[in-house]
């Protein structure tokens, strides 16, 4: 009769579909940082400005040149929407793991700070906007005060605005 079970128990395992979950840790481990929200929110505005500068050839008969072109700005548009992506990742991360209750009663906006900033990846997705991309570095840089000021780490927002400030 336990045979029967076993073999009937792995048959429905098996007529399940296998999911793979991927998670920052949920342990909770309490390794956070705004850092990376902010190298990839950076990488967006770096990915926009270059954006901005590229013309097509003079020659638009150069089949060769426009390839290349079509390559430059595909290659940049790529990246820009990959780390507003990863941007909009690292910010869930931080808005769904780190911060609890408690930081809403000291912090009342911070459920529409961190709606605004994901809405900001996905206009960086979606634009090439100077202003959007802008707006995006500013609101991880809220952020990453809130987050510090909980942490109770004043010197240490001031080094993560030194070094990301700085990145190119």
């Amino acid at each position: 009769m336990s045979s029967d079970i076993l073999k009937t128990t792995s048959s429905m395992i098996n007529f399940f579909p296998k999911i793979t979950a991927q998670a920052h840790c949920d342990i909770p481990c309490s390794i956070y940082e705004p850092t990376p929200a902010k190298i990839a929110a950076k990488t967006v505005l770096r990915m926009v400005e270059q954006l901005e500068v590229f013309r097509p050839p003079k020659d638009s008969s150069d089949a060769k040149a426009i390839l290349q072109y079509h390559n430059t700005i595909s290659r940049r548009i790529a990246i820009k929407e990959e780390h507003a992506q990863i941007c909009k990742k690292e910010l869930y991360t931080l808005w769904s793991d780190f911060f609890k209750p408690e930081h809403l009663e000291k912090f009342p906006n911070l459920h529409d700070l961190f709606w605004q900033a994901t809405k900001l990846c996905s206009k960086n997705k979606q634009e090439i906007n100077k202003g959007a991309a802008e707006k995006l570095v500013g609101a991880v840089d809220e952020i990453a005060k809130i987050f510090y000021e909980v942490k109770n780490t004043p010197a240490r927002y001031r080094a993560y605005k030194e070094l990301t400030d700085k990145l190119y």
